[in-house]
């Protein structure tokens, strides 16, 4: 079942458009975010999207020309000059400054982790830190960040993230997509990989369906090496939603790389506490976290283990309601997930 994505801060582009009435408000961007700066036609395959067995695939940046293209299109200008995917529907309503909503965010910097936090900074290292990445895009020729993160997978090459950082609900297919895990301070300590494949299931591809806000990405070598290969990799479950951890709750760590005031994308962040089931219209489970857009896509890992910085990812970060912008909503893995990881994997 869909939601009113028109309501929610972390919903895809599709929602701004359609309660706005159109785009016309993305062209306030600032003039170098723009795609059209560089001609698309280089960057990536324009072949049409198929649909197989239950999984909608697109092709990114096929070649090597392309791969290179891509890697050339993220300038540093352009990297910091990219916005959180949908920092924009926050204009859609009434809502009160993020700096009075959340004032305690800007010093919640805590030195030990915390099983209850709601957005502070990372600073416990491990391979959270390495496998976690920034998500640059270009979405109808804006420029755009969110969050991924790699997961264990046959190709090596596959990272999971929100299916409104990979396609634009019933809209577009980003393009340039490009991951850069361990994203510190604008630094990329481990490369920058460029996207070969995008998957999404049906429901999001053709309803925006936010019970299904999912997408896998298969991703080019760089330098001859996997990503996998290069950080490491998260394992990755679709049966960590049982009936009884749907209604009493799953701990959860939540990571990702927030940019919508009052944080500023440059860090990993974290949030970490008890689910609980949405009751507005989706399959989703919510969870207290204030992390804000950028964040999208970023891992929901179980049996999280604080010193190894290793766990098992369960759902993405998604989307936040308008009048709530203190519980985020993840999507539960489950069998149409399984799907489109599994054709992921085979890539």
């Amino acid at each position: 079942m869909s939601s009113s994505t028109a309501h929610k801060l972390l919903a895809p582009l599709a929602a701004a458009a359609i309660a706005l009435g159109g785009l016309a408000v993305l062209d306030r961007l600032p003039e170098s975010a723009r795609a059209e700066t560089v001609p698309e036609r280089l960057h990536e395959a324009h072949a049409e999207p198929t649909e197989t067995d239950g999984v909608v695939r697109q092709s990114a940046a096929v070649t090597e020309e392309q791969h290179r293209a891509v890697l050339s299109y993220w300038t540093a200008e352009r990297m910091a000059a990219a916005r959180p995917i949908t920092d924009l529907l926050g204009h859609l309503t009434d809502l009160p400054n993020a700096e009075e909503v959340l004032p305690e965010i800007g010093a919640e910097h805590q030195a030990a982790p915390r099983d209850d936090s709601t957005g502070a900074r990372w600073t416990a290292g491990g391979q959270v830190v390495r496998t976690t990445g920034k998500v640059f895009l270009t979405m109808d020729g804006r420029d755009f960040t969110c969050s991924a993160s790699v997961v264990d997978s046959t190709n090596r090459s596959t990272v999971v993230t929100a299916g409104h950082c990979a396609k634009d609900g019933r809209g577009s297919w980003a393009r340039n997509w490009t991951f850069v895990p361990g994203a510190t301070d604008g630094s990329a300590p481990h490369g920058r990989y460029t996207a070969r494949d995008l998957l999404v299931s049906p429901e999001w591809s053709r309803r925006a369906d936010d019970s299904y806000d999912f997408a896998m990405v298969v991703l080019n070598t760089e330098s001859g090496r996997t990503v996998q290969d290069r950080v490491g990799s998260q394992r990755i479950s679709f049966g960590a939603w049982t009936e009884a951890g749907v209604r009493e709750g799953v701990q959860i760590y939540s990571f990702g790389y927030p940019a919508a005031s009052p944080y500023d994308g440059r860090e990993l962040h974290y949030c970490s506490g008890r689910t609980r089931p949405d009751t507005g219209g989706t399959t989703a489970n919510g969870m207290a976290c204030r992390m804000t857009q950028g964040s999208s896509g970023g891992p929901w890992l179980v049996g999280f283990d604080s010193t190894t910085g290793r766990g098992t990812v369960a759902s993405v970060v998604s989307f936040k309601y308008a009048n709530d912008r203190r519980t985020q909503y993840g999507p539960r893995f489950g069998a149409e997930a399984r799907n489109v990881y599994d054709r992921a994997a085979e890539l």
